[in-house]
């Protein structure tokens, strides 16, 4: 995902597409809009199916669109197939997660295999950022997508020879299909709306009835999952905890103000200050090894504090990386102030995934455990993605109305703050779960 965040503005420039306030965020949000609209409905595919069938199947969907996505000329088309491999991804996270949890018995062993595995997004987001930046500064930017479906052939060839066959843990089990299609496509819509607007503006039709459909499949999903589904995807008994259904907003928004410093630190560092794509992939170094470290750092502190204040460490985190982003002249070296936001907001994410897992595991019965982690899981992407949605809007209207492109970029940074002021306020509030042990105790296979 994080090629096309670095490089988002650059690969819209090439394929033609002006990057005016607004215009370009579906480079960044395209993909993680549906990984994370279909993540919840893997798991329980790969439960039925076999978690190995389906990790191998998400590989393959990567790699395939991911060569299409080298044969793009237009920037329409090379959004639809970004979204695309997104599916792939979301295929792929839950099912990953499920096999190692099922090679690998409870104890030391699988903590540590876990950690690693949730360190490697940021390391994963590195390289791909130092790539596209690569690729674009050097050669041919579609060379990136073909290293990428090699390298993924690669892995996901390897894995398919050396993967145990696996008996799948609910063979002949039911799938809620209309449950499904009705929260996937609210989901999908409800973000397109969002992150159609800030281009096409509010005033189009298309778009006002994508945003009222998607209202309508939502209230429909939650009417089909409460009255009519034999196995719901998503039983709405998990919020009948009040912690836990302040913990989902708490969650949204972070992941929001996360997506919103991430894209609009990007935004300023090449629109207003004339960064190539491999600098600023060069300037992220920190973030990805920064969040790495949190992982652990995180899993320290379940032992000595309760995981609310964890979550409001990193709501906090957030709050500053969006203020020291929001408050920065125009032009200022890279030391000043965007070196402390990326190593600030690095310690977010995983802060806040650590301590939402260990809530949303005590918030709920035991039945809904796999539910409530794979919920956490979808916020985070669906997050990054819808908030780029909203402060999209926000930069547009600022940026037309004050006639400045630096006033809209600010006023974007200005709306993350704010999330992560409200997800602190939600947190110290309504959030009330302890916990000392490290989630990754759970059998992470009932995310199924």
């Amino acid at each position: 995902m994080f090629s096309t965040v670095a490089g988002g503005f650059e690969l819209s420039a090439k394929l033609g597409h002006e990057s005016k306030p607004g215009d370009a965020n579906w480079m960044a949000a395209a993909y993680s809009l549906t990984q994370s609209a279909v993540v919840l409905i893997t798991g329980r595919l790969g439960a039925i199916y076999g978690h190995t069938r389906l990790l191998l199947l998400g590989g393959i969907i990567i790699v395939s669109f991911s060569i299409c996505n080298a044969f793009c000329n237009t920037y329409t088309s090379f959004i639809a197939i970004r979204a695309l491999t997104g599916v792939g991804g979301g295929v792929v996270m839950p099912n990953a997660v499920a096999t190692l949890t099922i090679m690998v018995p409870p104890g030391r062993a699988r903590n540590v295999t876990l950690a690693t595995f949730a360190a490697t997004p940021p390391l994963g987001a590195l390289v791909g950022a130092l790539l596209a930046g690569s690729f674009l500064q050097y050669t041919e930017w579609k060379w990136l997508f073909i290293t990428v479906a090699g390298l993924g052939a690669l892995i996901f060839g390897g894995l398919f020879l050396v993967l145990p066959r696996e008996e799948p843990v609910d063979e002949g089990g039911s799938v809620d299909y209309i449950g499904a299609c009705l929260g996937v496509s609210g989901l999908v819509l409800f973000n397109i709306a969002w992150n159609q607007a800030p281009s096409t503006g509010w005033k189009t039709p298309y778009v006002i009835v994508l945003l009222i459909s998607s209202v309508l499949l939502m209230i429909a999903f939650l009417i089909w999952e409460r009255k009519f589904a034999a196995e719901p995807i998503m039983p709405l008994s998990v919020f009948t905890a009040a912690s836990f259904n302040a913990l989902v907003v708490v969650v949204l928004f972070i992941y929001m103000a996360v997506g919103i410093s991430l894209w609009y630190m990007v935004a300023w560092q090449q629109l207003i200050r004339g960064w190539t794509v491999l600098h600023v992939a060069v300037g992220w170094i920190p973030y990805g090894f920064g969040a790495s470290a949190a992982v652990t750092f995180a899993a320290w502190l379940v032992t000595v504090l309760e995981a609310q204040y964890i979550l409001c460490f990193g709501c906090l985190t957030s709050i500053a990386a969006c203020v020291l982003l929001a408050t920065m002249p125009e032009q200022q070296s890279y030391w000043a102030q965007v070196f402390p936001a990326t190593i600030v907001g690095s310690l977010c994410p995983d802060f806040v995934y650590v301590a939402a897992q260990i809530i949303a595991s005590n918030s709920v019965g035991k039945r809904e455990q796999g539910i409530a982690s794979s919920l956490v899981g979808t916020l985070n992407l669906y997050g990054n993605s819808l908030g780029l949605g909203f402060a999209g809007t926000i930069e547009t209207q600022i940026a037309r109305n004050k006639g400045s492109e630096v006033a809209g970029l600010r006023a974007a940074l200005w709306f993350g703050a704010a999330l992560g002021a409200a997800a602190l306020f939600l947190d110290l509030v309504f959030v009330r779960m302890r916990q000392q042990r490290l989630p990754f105790d759970q059998d992470t296979t009932e995310t199924s």
